[in-house]
């Protein structure tokens, strides 16, 4: 079965927004956990706009599940990733002023760079994920890197698919069939949805892990938190 990480990043958001402590982050991550989420996911940013370095590790403590913080891994991000230790860290190439996560790595340019990040983390026990586009040569690339898992970029996917063209797959079974061969783990996320995680589930063999923030917290203003988990877990089966 496909491990469904809850991503609290826009439960922070509304927090930012009004001061204060409500929503509480922690809280949530607990209340999530408790309807049946497998993991959690953060993705604090240099400017704290969303999740703080703080939340990070008030949540070390509460996430009984598994921990993914996503993130690019610059000098202090590094630094909080070895000294929280999650069961998972997901490196994002993300500029500092991105609103979202846009486009995943270079892994063949960038290789020499992950390869010593990887190092680090993996000789502290953490499981590292690279966030990548759906394009063969990016696999590859990033099995040279030593990581263990990819996470597919699914925008295009997502788009695709809420046009009605279900051929916007096909680029991911393709990966999806190349990293199995290569012994990379897969992970997935960016615009998952109730609409499209069933699709998606259905033909990407060895799908180990989806990641859902926005449209999980969105649909749960109207359908209740534990609610949308328990269809998500549903259509992951």
């Amino acid at each position: 079965m496909t491990k469904l990480s809850v991503n609290i990043n826009k439960i922070a958001t509304l927090r930012n927004s009004r001061g204060g402590n409500v929503p509480n982050v922690v809280q949530f991550a607990k209340d999530v956990q408790r309807f049946g989420a497998e993991g959690i996911t953060v993705h604090p940013r240099p400017d704290e706009r969303h999740i703080r370095y703080q939340d990070v590790y008030d949540l070390k403590s509460v996430v009984t599940t598994e921990f993914n913080i996503e993130g690019n891994p610059i000098p202090k991000f590094i630094d909080m990733v070895l000294e929280v230790k999650p069961t998972q860290v997901t490196l994002v190439p993300d500029a500092e002023d991105a609103i979202t996560s846009n486009a995943g790595w270079d892994t063949l340019k960038h290789k020499d760079f992950l390869i010593d990040v990887i190092k680090e983390f993996k000789n502290n026990g953490i499981r590292t994920s690279i966030f990548v586009d759906p394009d063969l040569h990016q696999i590859e690339g990033a099995k040279e890197t030593g990581t263990e898992r990819i996470e597919l970029y699914t925008e295009s996917y997502a788009h695709q698919f809420s046009l009605g063209n279900k051929e916007g797959i096909k680029p991911y079974m393709e990966c999806a069939g190349l990293a199995n061969t290569l012994g990379l783990g897969i992970n997935a996320g960016h615009d998952l949805s109730l609409d499209n995680i069933k699709y998606f589930k259905e033909n990407i063999t060895g799908l180990l892990e989806v990641s859902i923030g926005h449209a999980l917290i969105s649909e749960s203003l109207y359908l209740g938190a534990k609610n949308v988990i328990t269809m998500y877990l549903d259509k992951l089966k």
